[in-house]
Order: structure tokens, then C-alpha cells, then sequence
């Protein structure tokens, strides 16, 4: 059973505490596990990587035969149901319309002082996904991480899954050609991180690499990151349900057990007005556990992590959510914009009672790619600008650069860099050299 927190008693700021506080992180350290592939890699290119292929996901792989084909890719996308197809391009034309109006404008204005001034946004040139494989991908997260790459006009996508024991998920072959990816590896774990990070024979690297993957492939992004820029370091998904008490407790609790199945360190967590309402979506909560096929999954993280919060008013609930930072944020009232007026920190917000969040891990159009463990604080869900970088621009004429550089030249003094000073002071003095 869920921890039960009541805001009207005494001991509610510790419970809260508390509940901040909730580890839900592996505890496994993997970190020097992760350092010794990624060297290995870096130093053994190809052929360690076919050796922890043949470790990891007991699949024998010589170098010329990491990529899949395109008649390797499309005999396993004929594999996957029509219906499911038809479901992924509704999905891909959704997200791809959504991310088309995240695409920044580039800035070119002179000042008052007659300084050209502007920035320039250019994508990167490769992006490394990595997609979860064997038969429990998502190809929904592919969409979400090669979608926005694709607007941002990256010209090449490098895509690593690892196909243990052979085994290939046919819908993510399916997701590959709906969005054209040609250059589709069979690798997987830290390995492949390393490969598209520092490149081998086979494999050129890239700038940015994103997408999912288990707690040896987080650990890969996190050390390699500086050589290539990475999406995020995720953790364990969570959701956070304000509702009042004209919901039906039926679907808030399959809303709340939406992401308790998941993963067992996964969070869901109501927040409520109303005693009795919480009782109900309790008791509904202890009813659908028992249909589900994740269910001891979902048990799991509803006994370890779930929380119900009574407040005396919903009015109460922005300073908590705030605190809370969730991923996820259900806001199941009459009035949700009024609440969501006074929220700052959540990585995607769904507003009403018929907006659940499973609508946006699929469909919606905005990112399913979004900051967990509170870090909505400082960060967002992934976007297009994940992959483009933003050029300044700026441009003096004689009359400019006399008109600030003199501020310049004082200011480089006064940190004792009397070269930038220099070249500052010697354009201005009468007769200098040069042209426009």
C-alpha cells in the first residue's frame, strides 16, 4: 500500500521531507564497470565490440555485419502488425507537426551604438540514437528522439539497438522506416555508447547522442558527455495526479498505475482535496493490480514509492507541486488552467480530466522525453534544440568600435590583459590601417 500523507497533521513537512528524499536510483555502482568498456573501446575499436556482443548479448558479429541492411530492416518490419503501424505514423506525423513549430529564428539587429548583432542556429552534423532491444523496445521513444532531430536538419542519424540473442522488435523495424533511418546497428550497453561517442573502423561518431537504456547505458552517457553532447541522465519515471473529488477513481488510478508498471522504482503519486475520494482511488488502485500483467512490477512501486497526499484545499497544491518538480503532471480538475497558472516546475503538464498522461507518451505531438527526479527545476523535456547549437554574431564598423571599444580596452586592463586591450586600441588610433 501507498504511504498516506495528510497535510492538517503535525508531522505532514517531515512526511513531505520524506517523501523529497525517496531514493529511487540503482544503488549499483557501475561507473568503473562503464570506464573500462568505454576505454577498451576507444583503444580496441571493432574488435571489442564484437567481443561484448558476444558476452553481453550472446550474438556472434563480425564487424562488417553490426549494421543491418535495409532488406534486414524491412523483413522484420513485415513482422509487425498493420494495425500497430498505422498507430506508429499517426504517432510520427503528430510529433513531427509539434516539434516543427519548436524550430528557432535566427536574430540579426544594430544597435543603438551601431553594432551588428545577431545569432545564428545551425543543427549539428550526426546523432547518435540508442534504442532498448529485444522484445521490450518502445518504438514510440525512437520517434520521440529521431523526430526532432530530423526537423532541427541533422544530416546524419546513427542508430544503435542490441538485438540479444538475435531477437529484433519488429515494430522498431517498423518505426525505422516510417522515418527513414538507414544506418541501424545491432549493439547495444555502454559498448555502443563508446562507439558513438569516440568512433571505430565501422562506425564514425557523432556530436549528440539520446535515448534510453539501463543503468550501465546511463552511466556511458554521463562519461562521455563533453566529447558529445547527451539528452539527459533519466531516471525512473513518475507521475503526479492532482484531482479533486468529481473525478472517477477508476481512471485516476489506471492513470497513476500507467506508470507504477513501468518499473519498480517508478513513482505515482495523487494529491487530493477529498478523504473519501482517496480511499476510492486506493481501493480502485488495489482492484486493477490485479489485472494487469506487470502487475507485481506495479505493486512494487505502488507498496515502495506510491503516495497519497490529502490537502485541506487544492489551492495548496502549486507550492507542493513545485517541490515535487514531477515528470509528469495530471491536473484532473474543473479548472485546470487556474492551476497551472501557478506551477513553475514540471516536465509536461496534462490539463483536464480527459487528457491522461498515456495520451502524451504516444500521440499528443510534444516529447515523451522529459526530466525526472525533480530536475524539471532546471531542465526540459527534449526538444529540437537539442540538436542545434546557437552562433553569435557580431559586426563594428570604425564608428562602432570607437564608439564601445574604448569600455572594452578598460575593462581588459583593469583584468590585466593588456594584448586584448591592444587590439582594441590600435584600430582606433588615427590612421590605423585596414579596411572596411
Amino acid at each position: 500500500m501507498a504511504r498516506r500523507l495528510n497535510a492538517s497533521e503535525a508531522n505532514f513537512a517531515a512526511a513531505f521531507a520524506g517523501l523529497l528524499d525517496d531514493k529511487r536510483e540503482t544503488s549499483a555502482d557501475v561507473g568503473a564497470v562503464v570506464a573500462a568498456i568505454l576505454a577498451d573501446v576507444r583503444a580496441r575499436g571493432d574488435v571489442a565490440l564484437a567481443e561484448y556482443t558476444a558476452r553481453f548479448d550472446r550474438l556472434t558479429l563480425t564487424p562488417e555485419r553490426f549494421r543491418l541492411s535495409a532488406d534486414d530492416i524491412a523483413a522484420q518490419a513485415a513482422l509487425a502488425s498493420p494495425e500497430s503501424v498505422a498507430a506508429l505514423e499517426v504517432a510520427a506525423a503528430r510529433i513531427g507537426a509539434f516539434h516543427e513549430k519548436q524550430k528557432p529564428v535566427d536574430l540579426r539587429y544594430v544597435d543603438e551604438a551601431g553594432v551588428e548583432l545577431g545569432a545564428r542556429w545551425t543543427p549539428v552534423t550526426a546523432a547518435g540514437l540508442y534504442v532498448p532491444g529485444g522484445l521490450a523496445a518502445y518504438p514510440s521513444s525512437l520517434l520521440m528522439n529521431a523526430i526532432p532531430a530530423q526537423v532541427a536538419g541533422v544530416t546524419r542519424i546513427a542508430m544503435t539497438v542490441p538485438t540479444p540473442d538475435g531477437v529484433i522488435n519488429p515494430l522498431v523495424m517498423a518505426a525505422v522506416q516510417i522515418l527513414g533511418i538507414d544506418e541501424v546497428y545491432r549493439l547495444g550497453g555502454a559498448q555502443a555508447i563508446a562507439a558513438l561517442a569516440f568512433g571505430t573502423a565501422t562506425i564514425a561518431p557523432v556530436d549528440v547522442i539520446v535515448g534510453p537504456g539501463n543503468a550501465y547505458v546511463a552511466a556511458a552517457k554521463r562519461q562521455v558527455f563533453g566529447s558529445v553532447g547527451i539528452d539527459m541522465i533519466a531516471g525512473p519515471s513518475e507521475i503526479l495526479v492532482v484531482a479533486d473529488g468529481a473525478n472517477d477513481p477508476a481512471w485516476i488510478a489506471a492513470d497513476l498505475l500507467s506508470q507504477a508498471e513501468h518499473d519498480p522504482a517508478a513513482q505515482s503519486i495523487l494529491m487530493t482535496d477529498d478523504a473519501a475520494f482517496a480511499d476510492r482511488v486506493a481501493a480502485a488502485v488495489e482492484s486493477q493490480l490485479a489485472t494487469l500483467t506487470r502487475r507485481d512490477i506495479a505493486r512494487a512501486s505502488w507498496a515502495d514509492h506510491g503516495a497519497i497526499i490529502v490537502l485541506a484545499s487544492l489551492d495548496d497544491a502549486p507550492a507542493l507541486i513545485d517541490r515535487l518538480a514531477p515528470e509528469h503532471l495530471e491536473l484532473a480538475v474543473d479548472d485546470p488552467e487556474a492551476l497551472f497558472a501557478r506551477v513553475r516546475h514540471a516536465g509536461a503538464v496534462f490539463m483536464g480530466r480527459h487528457t491522461p498522461e498515456a495520451i502524451g507518451d504516444y500521440v499528443a505531438g510534444p516529447n515523451h522525453v522529459l526530466p525526472t527526479a525533480r530536475s524539471a527545476r532546471f531542465a526540459s523535456g527534449l526538444s529540437v534544440l537539442d540538436f542545434m547549437k546557437r552562433t553569435s554574431v557580431i559586426r563594428c564598423d570604425l564608428a562602432s568600435l570607437a564608439r564601445i571599444g574604448p569600455a572594452a580596452a578598460t575593462l581588459a586592463d583593469a583584468e590585466g590583459l593588456p594584448a586584448h586591450a591592444r587590439s582594441v586600441r590600435l584600430r582606433l588610433e588615427p590612421g590605423a590601417g585596414g579596411t572596411e
